[in-house]
């Protein structure tokens, strides 16, 4: 097991998922990313590889540093904390595909060479498709909205894999090398980061974010907070620290989502925007370059996956318990649920960096190395974006959701399930236990620490800022509420693009599709009364070229008593005939 890919831990739980009953869903759910991170913990440790030969290449699914490892870790916890999110789900394929989802995020982390990189890459996109998709199988308002999310959401990413894959082979036709490494230029590097760009929902290529997270399952959802753009964080982080333009990209996403944050009405949504401006901090990060600018980056992952997790735990439980979904549909239910208030209230302390919280020891790191730096501009950027942040997730949401008058008085609610109390503990404590002692994250940084965050000055100033947002709030809470109307965003284009590429594209595609489909099918039929009525079917076969043919047969009777090969034996000589012939 020690050199052994998680990943791969994690694809088989998928598949023990899938066959188990439903009552054993849960557990395994919760299980198998248990083993993995274990497995991090105590067995696999910094210069840790695994090899595998294929054709004339010998990729790595497996390489294990101090970078891989941290974002191993929290990938791990974000899966576990889901699982038990997800317990109650009695959805086989749902549950499998998270694991799925998780796994290949854990993957691509891990991987060593590009090919691998690049499988995982496109496997993470088609199973959290999945996930977005299920949210048409639940009962609250707008459900009906996830099929059409979700097949943007696949089309976006399958734009994002080809320009990986596009990128990956011009690297290698230039002189490249497999490793995935930090690139140093060239057109191929280009198309890789544009992949990762997209991945990472920077503007004006992050819609698939703000369109699908809010249509996704309630379930799925949390998942879907805590890996995909964490991947592509990692894999700026690999492949493209220094790089200048990536400062500039970092501070305009900060700024953009808290101000797209401010015209929303549906809760999740607004999340999703906030999920655009938090890794805008970890982008900016990547983009200055230095060790403790990266560190920077890296903790402040691992604190969004766990916070951002919980955010969206806490608005699913109000989804989950009300069926409503919107600001302006909800109010005063905080009575009615107040452990979901106060977990909730954990995550948006800690996305708001107040001290003690998760985010107050990660976001504080990144601003210091923009200080070291001398980049005053990126400072002010980002505090803005702070202060922003504080306004929309940490006030104006819970206050609308569960503290101002109720907008309808015929709200009926059903008790939420332990499981999902369980996920958001488990996340809440992570976010404290980092806030409080944050050499628990700190000493697991890529690079060594210097940066020490609870200086007074440091202290003071950030209660300052986050008291005068707050004065702030109350003085124009009026103007701060919903409005039942949708922010369109840049995805307006592909929107527009839609009839007609359903109509040329997807259309045909389709039709294709259900053509091999059938084909398919009859193969396997065929096969299947081959292996199981050999005799019957040869007689079959045999009366239609003559009408000897059950003569024939019979004649051969003999050997039809006798035990066959077998078809599974068969299927096997057969597939390695044809690996042969490709192989020579």
């Amino acid at each position: 097991m020690s050199s052994l890919p998680p990943a791969l831990i994690m694809i088989a739980g998928a598949a023990l998922a899938l066959a188990v009953p439903n009552r054993l869903r849960g557990p395994v759910t919760v299980a198998v990313p248990l083993v993995v991170l274990g497995q991090m913990v105590w067995v696999l440790e910094p210069g840790d590889v695994w090899y595998v030969g294929w054709l004339s290449l010998e990729l790595m699914p497996l390489r294990v540093d101090k970078l891989s490892l941290v974002f191993g870790y929290v990938f791990a916890l974000a899966a576990v904390g889901g699982g038990l999110y997800a317990w109650h789900k009695q959805h086989r394929t749902e549950q499998s595909s998270a694991l799925i989802y998780g796994g290949t995020a854990i993957g691509i982390v891990f991987a060593g060479d590009l090919l691998t990189l690049v499988v995982f890459w496109e496997i993470m996109a088609l199973s959290a498709t999945y996930l977005v998709w299920s949210g048409a199988r639940e009962r609250y308002p707008g459900s009906s909205l996830a099929v059409g999310a979700g097949t943007r959401y696949l089309f976006v990413h399958l734009v994002a894999g080809t320009l990986l894959l596009g990128g990956v082979l011009w690297h290698l036709g230039s002189g490249g090398g497999m490793a995935f490494d930090a690139f140093s230029g060239g057109p191929g590097a280009w198309l890789i980061v544009t992949s990762f760009a997209i991945n990472a929902a920077i503007p004006p290529l992050h819609a698939w974010l703000t369109d699908s997270y809010p249509e996704a399952s309630i379930t799925g959802a949390v998942f879907l907070s805590a890996f995909t753009t964490k991947a592509a964080v990692y894999a700026l982080a690999r492949g493209f620290p220094g790089l200048d333009i990536l400062v500039y990209v970092g501070v305009a996403m900060a700024i953009y989502g808290v101000v797209y944050a401010v015209l929303e009405n549906d809760i999740r949504r607004l999340l999703a925007y906030h999920i655009v401006s938090q890794v805008g901090f970890m982008v900016a990060a990547i983009g200055i370059g230095t060790d403790t600018a990266v560190n920077g980056a890296v903790a402040h992952a691992f604190a969004h996956v766990t916070y951002k997790g919980l955010l969206f735990m806490g608005v699913g439980a109000v989804i989950y318990a009300t069926g409503r979904r919107t600001l302006t549909d909800l109010g005063g239910i905080g009575g009615r649920m107040p452990a979901v208030v106060a977990l909730y209230m954990v995550g948006a302390l800690s996305i708001s960096a107040f001290p003690l919280f998760s985010g107050f020891v990660s976001k504080s790191m990144v601003i210091f190395a923009a200080e070291e730096e001398g980049l005053r501009w990126v400072v002010f950027g980002l505090y803005v974006a702070s202060v922003g942040t504080f306004l929309h997730t940490g006030l104006k949401l819970p206050f609308f959701v569960w503290f101002n008058r109720p907008t309808r008085t015929d709200l009926k609610m059903v008790s939420v399930p332990w499981g999902m109390y369980a996920g958001m503990g488990l996340a809440a404590f992570v976010c404290v236990a980092i806030g409080v002692f944050p050499e628990l994250l700190y000493d697991r940084l890529p690079f060594e620490n210097h940066y020490a965050p609870y200086t007074t000055y440091h202290v003071l100033g950030m209660l300052q800022l986050l008291a005068f947002t707050l004065i702030g709030f109350w003085l124009y809470v009026d103007r701060l509420s919903g409005e039942r109307a949708v922010s369109v965003d840049t995805d307006w284009f592909y929107r527009k693009a839609g009839t007609p590429a359903r109509v040329l594209v997807l259309q045909p595609l389709e039709a294709i599709f259900t053509v091999s489909g059938r084909a398919m099918n009859q193969v396997v039929r065929l096969a299947t009364e081959v292996a199981m009525e050999p005799k019957s079917t040869l007689q079959k076969v045999l009366g239609l070229w003559s009408h000897r043919g059950l003569d024939r047969a019979e004649a051969l009777s003999g050997w039809l008593e006798r035990p066959p090969l077998g078809f599974a034996v068969a299927m096997v000589v057969g597939v390695w005939m044809v690996i042969t012939m490709v192989w020579y």
